[in-house]
This record gives structure tokens, C-alpha cells and sequence, in this order.
């Protein structure tokens, strides 16, 4: 508890400081936003297709699926092949691949990957 109460107390020394002490230049030349050196053109308040975000949704659960498949294939290698749990430990992930094949094939034929 002490512990957490001196976090806290060091977080909002430092933002409280930090209002204190730090600059207050403002100018056009500050509010304007910067991205890779490049003078801003155009409005932010553009609205994108729902199927961007869509793809991004898919390539989440797929890279989700990769991050969970990489520890079962180190544990896997050093699972004695004699074993009676090498059946268990590989129907378990096969049946994981295959509840994310069925997703895949799910999204396909709604059409998740078609721009038309």
C-alpha cells in the first residue's frame, strides 16, 4: 500500500511540476499537428469504409491466433513422443486451428475480403 501511495504521489508531483516549471509558448507554429515533416493538407474529419476497420478486426484474431500457437509449439517439442498426453495436447490445438479455419471461411463468405 505504501508502495502505491508513492507512485501515486510521484505521478502527480511530477504533472503538478511539470505546470509549474515548464514553457508556455503558444503560437500557430505549435498547434499545428506534425507527421513525418509534412505541412497538413485537408481536414482530419475524413471518414474511412467500415471494411477497413473489418480487416483490421481479422488481422487481430489471426495474429491473436499465431501469439497462442508459438508456446504450443515450443511445449510440443519437448513433449516426450511416449507420452499419453502428446494425443490430448495435439487434438487441443487442432481442434483451436479448426474453430479458426471455420472463422476464416465464415468471414470469406460473407464477403469481409471483397472490395467491390
Amino acid at each position: 500500500m505504501m508502495l502505491i501511495s508513492m507512485a501515486v504521489a510521484f505521478a502527480v508531483a511530477n504533472i503538478v511540476l511539470s505546470l509549474i516549471i515548464g514553457p508556455r509558448r503558444t503560437g500557430q507554429v505549435k498547434a499545428m499537428t506534425y507527421e513525418s515533416g509534412m505541412e497538413p493538407v485537408g481536414t482530419a474529419r475524413k471518414r474511412f469504409n467500415v471494411r477497413f476497420y473489418i480487416i483490421a478486426m481479422t488481422f487481430l484474431l489471426f495474429d491473436v491466433e499465431v501469439i497462442f500457437l508459438y508456446p504450443w509449439a515450443v511445449t510440443y517439442a519437448n513433449i516426450d513422443p511416449s507420452s499419453a498426453y502428446q494425443p490430448v495436447f495435439l487434438g487441443r490445438v487442432l481442434f483451436f486451428m479448426l474453430t479458426t479455419v471455420v472463422a476464416y471461411l465464415y468471414g470469406y463468405r460473407k464477403g469481409v475480403f471483397r472490395f467491390d
